[in-house]
């Protein structure tokens, strides 16, 4: 796919992205969740071995290349190993899948009731060989913990701030300020939100698009207008926590939103299923999770 095919893909295609994105903290209780326990890898490097082996299980198998997953994102030691003989990219794109790569560095200490990133000092250097790996796009995450205007209106001009630098980079920005789904005041800082993100999309120059990655708005239907928006390529959803069921059936009630799920998809994999019943448990979830973001 070109980027031109891999733009429509995103746009326009039934289905949903896949979030194998977890980085060096939440490694390990992936691996955990996986049936992998700590003392079955030691050091970075071992478990960054046994975490690849398991998303190349996954990018592998038949249903994985059904046609329902438009997307996965990917960590950074993801993007530089390989599948099947492959980058992880071109395998990914050879199952018409299209490539993400996460790019933030983590989150600050919260101030102002959120969680802005911590500076991407690497960014530059992962944007170049992003470019260079075949990735279509990028992720960065920060966090929201309470409907505090002036953090949130300081959360979402980082996002964008940053998304410039990925838009010349020629990368497209998935924008994701998560909004805690614990906090008890999440459907007023959602409105508050919306209002910050529309007021920056509104104000991207001519020809110019990012996606977003939200949480699944306590508020159901409150991002249709965002789906709807020339300069925004896709809405998708995170999990947020939520299980499989209860995300889908959240999503179900939001119409244009898609699904991105890391938890929601793996959950119920584990490590020591035979091949026909991990991609019998895999293909549930993505059909699961496919119906939902239709």
């Amino acid at each position: 796919m070109n980027t031109q095919e891999m733009t429509a893909r995103i746009a326009t295609g039934q289905g949903f992205i896949a979030a194998l994105d977890q980085s060096g903290g939440s490694t390990p209780k992936a691996l955990r969740g996986y049936g992998v326990d700590d003392g079955e890898w030691s050091g970075e490097d071992e478990m960054f071995q046994a975490i690849h082996a398991m998303r190349a299980r996954v990018i592998t198998s038949p249903c994985f290349g059904s046609g329902k997953v438009l997307g996965a994102i990917l960590f950074e030691r993801t993007m530089d190993g390989q599948v099947d003989g492959k980058s992880t990219g071109d395998a990914l794109k050879a199952r018409g899948i299209v490539p993400f790569i996460k790019v933030d560095e983590g989150l600050a200490d919260e101030a102002d009731g959120v969680q802005l990133m911590k500076p991407m000092v690497k960014l530059a250097a992962l944007l170049e060989k992003s470019v260079a790996a075949g990735m279509y796009g990028t992720k960065m995450r920060s966090v929201i913990k309470s409907a505090n205007p002036a953090g949130i209106a300081a959360i979402v001009a980082q996002q964008f701030e940053v998304g410039a630098q990925i838009i010349a980079a020629g990368l497209m920005p998935i924008i994701e300020p998560e909004y805690d789904i614990t906090a008890e005041d999440r459907a007023e800082g959602e409105a508050i939100l919306l209002g910050e993100i529309t007021k920056h999309v509104d104000a991207l120059p001519e020809g110019q698009q990012v996606m977003l990655k939200l949480s699944i708005p306590a508020t159901a239907g409150l991002y249709t207008p965002l789906t709807q928006h020339p300069k925004v390529l896709r809405v998708v959803a995170l999990s947020g926590g939520f299980s499989t069921d209860d995300a889908c059936s959240r999503l179900a009630r939001n119409p244009g939103m898609i699904a991105s799920f890391s938890r929601g998809l793996l959950q119920d994999l584990r490590k020591g299923q035979s091949d026909d019943e991990f991609n019998t448990v895999l293909g549930k979830a993505i059909d699961q999770i496919a119906s939902a973001s239709v």
